[in-house]
This record gives C-alpha cells, structure tokens and sequence, in this order.
C-alpha cells in the first residue's frame, strides 16, 4: 500500500520561539534541531525525536510537506537529510518535484482562481485602505495571495471580521495565524494539490496534519488526520470524525504528530481517528 503523508509545517511540524509553548524546568525541556535559518539566525525547531520520526515517515511513506509558505520561504526548511521528491506550496499554488516548480501545475492553478473573483489587486488595495500602525508589513505571495504581519495586541475589534465579510463577498476568505493575517482565493486550497500528488504517485491511502483554517479541505481530503491542540482550527474548536486532536501543545504537538502519523504508516492502522 502506498501511503501519502501531507502535512503543514509552522505551528504544525515546526515551531519558532515564540510558538513553542514549552513548559516546565529548564533542565527537563527537550533537546531541539534547528530546522530553518533567516538571515543567518536560528527560526524554527523540531524535537529531535520528532526529526528521527521524520526521516522514518519518509521512508515509509510518500511525504509531502503542504504549506503556504512560497517556494522561496520553503526552501528555508531542511527537515530531512535528503529533501522530499514533492511539496506543496503557496497553499497549493505551486507543487515542487525534486525542488523544481512544476509550471504547468502553476499555470492550471492561477487561471482557475482568477475565474470570477477579484483581483490580487484589488484586494492588496482593500488592505492598504484598512490599515493602520497595526499594519507592520503588507505583502504579496507568488502572485497570488496577500497578508498583513499585524501587532495582534494592537488589531482593532471587529477588524478581521470585517475583512473576512468583504473577502468572503468577492470569492476570497481570511487566516489569522500568529501574527499574519492572510487574504487567499477560495479555490487556492493545498487539497487540490494534494489530490494531484496522490493521483501522480499512486497513493492508496492520505494521512494529513494542519493547524489553520487554510487546512481544512487538507483534513477532510485525508482519510485520517491530526491537528495540534492550538492555533486557529482549536481555537475555533473545529473538528471531524476523522480527525485526532493532539494531547499537547506546541512543540510536544508537533512530536506527537509525527508519531501518530508514522504509527499508522507503519502499523496500516484504520483510517479512523
């Protein structure tokens, strides 16, 4: 049987700092690896029993890293010794094949969702207009979606829920994650792209792993999944009857995920959660 492992990476496989939720005395906190330099400095982690449960998934399985994350931002991340044959970028706008955009993939994705929808565009514009000293940065991604890295402590009430109304009224929807909030298609979902993945290697079976909202169609594409016990899906308390809910938070999430989807790689346990 041919398994595909999906998973999102920040707050889901891998953690920055401020992300990590670790608890306890210094002395009993785990050993960490490096997973992600940013001009130069240390960014995000695993556990190092998480990065030996890694390295396992991917030999036993078909592992594809699923993430909004640009193919630039992407290729940060050294979760493995040997980088994985497929990932999944820019929530499904780009899928890479040995590290390399697959440009007919792209082509596919963008005249789909510019079909009867605002512009990326007008929607950059409409963020812009909104913003304020909240607003730290305004960005667009791979020529297809936008976001703002906003002071959360300092995020007016009722701002988001505003934008996601005059999102949701031009075919577009919203994320808060950590401190970006994201503006995307409704029609740029990773579970298209992971659909894709599944149909090109031949998989008989699809596992996934995500945190956000801009996960969900990921989760109920798989036959069984996981979310960790934060971010956006736990704070907005969704669930499905196939999907697990870790018993940690943060990092320790993170490595029980990678156990829970290796268990059921190895052991072929059912499908349900």
């Amino acid at each position: 049987m041919t398994v595909l492992v999906c998973s999102d990476l920040d707050r889901t496989l891998i953690y920055s700092a401020a992300a990590m939720k670790l608890e306890g005395p210094d002395a009993a906190l785990p050993r960490l690896l490096c997973v992600e330099l940013y001009q130069a400095a240390p960014l995000s982690f695993v556990t190092e029993t998480a990065a030996r449960g890694l390295e396992s998934l991917a030999a036993a399985a078909t592992f594809v890293p699923t993430t909004t994350r640009t193919p630039e931002q992407y290729a940060r991340v050294h979760l493995l010794e040997k980088p994985p044959a497929y990932a999944i970028c820019a929530n499904g706008g780009h899928i890479l094949v040995d590290g390399v955009d697959d440009p007919e993939w792209s082509a596919q994705v963008r005249a789909r969702v510019t079909e009867g929808r605002a512009g990326l565009d007008e929607v950059h514009d409409h963020l812009v207009g909104i913003g304020g000293d909240f607003v730290l940065r305004l960005r667009t991604a791979a020529d297809l979606f936008a976001y703002a890295v906003v002071d959360r402590a300092a995020l007016p009430d009722g701002w988001i829920a505003e934008l996601t109304g005059w999102c949701a009224e031009r075919g577009w929807r919203t994320s808060l994650q950590g401190r970006k909030v994201y503006c995307l298609p409704e029609t740029l979902t990773k579970a298209d792209a992971a659909a894709e993945v599944a149909r090109r290697t031949g998989a008989d079976r699809t596992l996934a792993a995500g945190d956000s909202l801009l996960d969900i169609e990921l989760l109920a594409f798989a036959d069984a999944a996981i979310r960790p016990a934060h971010g956006e899906l736990h704070a907005t308390g969704w669930s499905s009857p196939h999907t697990t809910v870790t018993a940690a938070r943060g990092i320790a999430a993170g490595e029980e995920i990678v156990d829970w989807l290796l268990d059921r790689v190895a052991t072929g346990a059912p499908t349900t959660a």
